[in-house]
């Protein structure tokens, strides 16, 4: 054997050792392993990733054959949050109800329990050069069999576009909550699947309109009436793009016809992860039929004054931008926010009772999660 060959060897000897040395690994007991199938285990290390389960590091298959303690090797260090999901129907994917969540029996690192989306901070774990890590995890399904219920307070928010208004408009509310294979509550808004899952369904929506203005807290409104409050009811078609990325386009009416008429709305979003917080930013264009956006912002020919003409603003258009803030406090306790501002069109602006150009709107809640 000439000396280059020697030389190429040892070297590929010394490199392959260091390789060897410098891997980490898992060993992983289940607690209650299915009697049969395959059980997968998925080794993320981006937060944004892991909230939606997408696009792993690392994938390995194990078929159950009665064993309860697994091998994961050849791992570079670093940080990384594990998933273990039972593959009952062996289509190497994990199932997921018709809003998105597994379906499937699921276990995390750090014997974690999400009631909300998971958070990558709470799982994570760092692996060093050569270390190995043990876990126990227990296979359970996220919603159990009657879905996850929370309970707490909430309260919705308005600032006015109103001339001279007083404040804004404020109304605090029960926050019930509720995650079921079909149904999801968040405080004023509900949504019912009815047809797809996963990456393209259709959704019954409603959602609770606060009434946008009492005529007392403004000179310029006086003889108006209160603006009633009322429950919008409709459908959105509703698509997971790649990348993380949420489309929904969605059109809601009047079903108890205090005011009448429709709105629709087409938004794009898309959620970020930070430690125990989750930012879900979204921009979305609306339209107003005529006969809200004359409640909201017209003036009847039987209310007209001499500085309040009477005034039709007609259909509306307006841009919003805003942020959902999801924040796991326990895991029992839960915080849900959304902040978003309205631009609104010229035809509103041009209204003799408006004097802002936006609209900033909220809800707040504090949950406990059962």
């Amino acid at each position: 054997m000439n000396k280059k060959l020697l030389v190429v060897l040892w070297i590929g000897l010394i490199l392959g050792w260091r390789m060897a040395a410098g891997a980490a690994g898992l060993t992983v007991r289940l607690d209650n392993p299915p009697p049969e199938g395959m059980v997968v285990f998925v080794l993320f290390n981006s937060a944004n990733t892991f909230g939606d389960l997408r696009d792993p590091v690392k994938v390995v298959k194990h078929t159950l054959d009665g064993r309860d303690l697994y091998d994961i090797r050849d791992l570079p260090p670093g940080e990384y949050a594990l998933l273990v999901y039972y593959d009952k129907n062996n289509n190497d994917r994990i199932d997921r109800n018709f809003i998105g969540i597994p379906s499937e029996p699921i276990g995390f690192s750090n014997s974690y329990q999400p009631k909300g989306p998971p958070s990558f901070n709470r799982a994570a774990f760092m692996l060093k050069e050569g270390m190995t890590r043990h876990f126990d995890v227990k296979l359970a399904r996220p919603l159990g069999k009657l879905g996850r219920i929370g309970i707490g307070v909430g309260v919705i928010a308005r600032s006015s576009p109103y001339r001279d208004y007083k404040g804004g408009v404020y109304q605090v509310i029960p926050a019930i909550t509720y995650t079921g294979a079909r149904v999801q509550i968040y405080g004023p808004k509900v949504s019912v699947g009815l047809v797809g899952s996963g990456k393209l369904r259709m959704a019954a929506t409603g959602s609770y309109r606060i009434g946008v203005y009492e005529e007392n807290e403004s000179v310029f409104l006086d003889g108006m009436g209160d603006r009633k409050s009322t429950l919008m009811v409709g459908l959105a078609l509703q698509a997971d793009l790649p990348g993380g990325v949420d489309i929904s386009a969605s059109y809601e009416h009047d079903v108890l016809d205090r005011i009448g008429g429709g709105t629709a709305r087409f938004e794009i979003g898309k959620s970020f992860q930070y430690r125990v917080f989750r930012f879900s930013p979204e921009i979305s264009v609306n339209w107003l039929g005529s006969t809200l956006s004359n409640h909201d912002f017209g003036v009847p020919a039987g209310k007209a004054l001499p500085d309040r003409p009477a005034y039709d603003p007609g259909n509306t258009v307006s841009a919003e931008g805003g942020l959902g803030t999801f924040v796991e406090i326990t895991k029992d306790w839960l915080v849900i926010m959304r902040t978003d501002v309205e631009l609104l069109d010229d035809a509103v602006t041009d209204s003799p009772i408006v004097n802002d150009s936006y609209v900033i709107k909220g809800f707040g809640a504090i949950t406990y999660v059962f």
